[in-house]
């Protein structure tokens, strides 16, 4: 029979182990990833347009048309969720209603992307009229990334601790300056870290954008900044084939030559943005938190 120390011991010795696992196998993944797809990057892959037959071709439409559909998504998704999450958190009765309400919130959170794409591609594509275009694409994410912000706003506001409301609001603030002045600069690194997630799931999507945003990326003049022309690559409603979906049809009807290595190149720029825009806005998190914090003991020192 074993101790209690040496049980102790026995088992964080196992968990490390299955951590250094997890972790050996995640790098092992975007190393080869990485490693297999960046002799095919340079300038001339991220700045030409894709080819249907032959050999070549780049990336620049898909990997713009990813950008942009996340910039929309973000948009749309971010204010619904915060303020979906602040209701949740401080202003929903504690009823059988709001707990309905947070039981749909986490099926809605479990649908397969392939669904949500079905549902937009019904609704949004065939009723709506809107067609393949980057707009349907953006609000079938948003239906996609929508549950998952508002729970982990929530959740984020929730593990604020309750003395720094009741100190708001002893300082005679209002319940919505408390909100706005203390539990939401305390809460933002959750708030963030959930964006981030929900902007990687947005920008690596495939499925539901097949039967939504399209499997075309028409030519379009970058140039042209009026979103209302046709020939705009700020026009909301044309077709728009992203990275992923680009990586998917290469590997399944792709006719050009070199589809592999194309598929290799824009694998590896899809996995370098997404760490770049986590470390990114994990930086820029951490900064806008801190200088909420100062503001906040200024305006503290000039109210008092």
């Amino acid at each position: 029979m074993l101790n209690a120390k040496k049980a102790n011991q026995l088992a964080m010795g196992i968990i490390y182990v299955l951590v250094g696992l997890v972790v050996l196998i995640l790098f092992g993944l975007l190393g080869y990833i990485i490693l297999s797809g960046l002799p095919h990057i340079n300038w001339q892959f991220l700045s030409s347009a894709a080819q249907s037959v032959g050999e070549g071709g780049g990336i620049r439409d898909q990997l713009f048309n990813s950008l942009y559909l996340l910039i929309l998504t973000l948009l749309i998704s971010t204010p619904l969720s915060i303020g979906a999450g602040i209701f949740l958190a401080e202003y929903a009765p504690k009823n059988g209603v709001t707990e309905v309400f947070k039981t749909s919130i986490e099926i809605l959170s479990s649908l397969p992307s392939v669904v949500v794409g079905l549902f937009g591609y019904l609704f949004f594509v065939i009723k709506l009229h809107l067609g393949f275009s980057v707009i349907s694409g953006a609000i079938a994410l948003t239906f996609f990334n929508l549950p998952l912000l508002t729970r982990n706003c929530e959740n984020a506001l929730n593990d604020v601790s309750p003395l720094q409301r009741q100190a708001g609001l002893s300082l005679g603030l209002s319940r919505w300056k408390t909100m706005t002045k203390i539990m939401l600069p305390e809460a933002l690194p959750g708030i963030l870290t959930g964006v981030i997630l929900g902007a990687g799931r947005v920008f690596g999507e495939a499925a539901a954008l097949i039967y939504t945003s399209g499997q075309s990326a028409p030519s379009v003049d970058y140039s042209n900044w009026n979103p209302f022309s046709a020939t705009s690559f700020l026009n909301p409603t044309r077709p728009a084939e992203t990275l992923a979906v680009h990586i998917w049809k290469l590997n399944t009807e792709g006719l050009v030559s070199n589809a592999h290595a194309i598929s290799s190149g824009a694998s590896a720029v899809l996995i370098i943005v997404i760490l770049l825009f986590n470390l990114g806005a994990r930086f820029l998190g951490n900064h806008i938190y801190k200088r909420c914090r100062l503001a906040n003991k200024l305006e503290v020192k000039t109210d008092g």
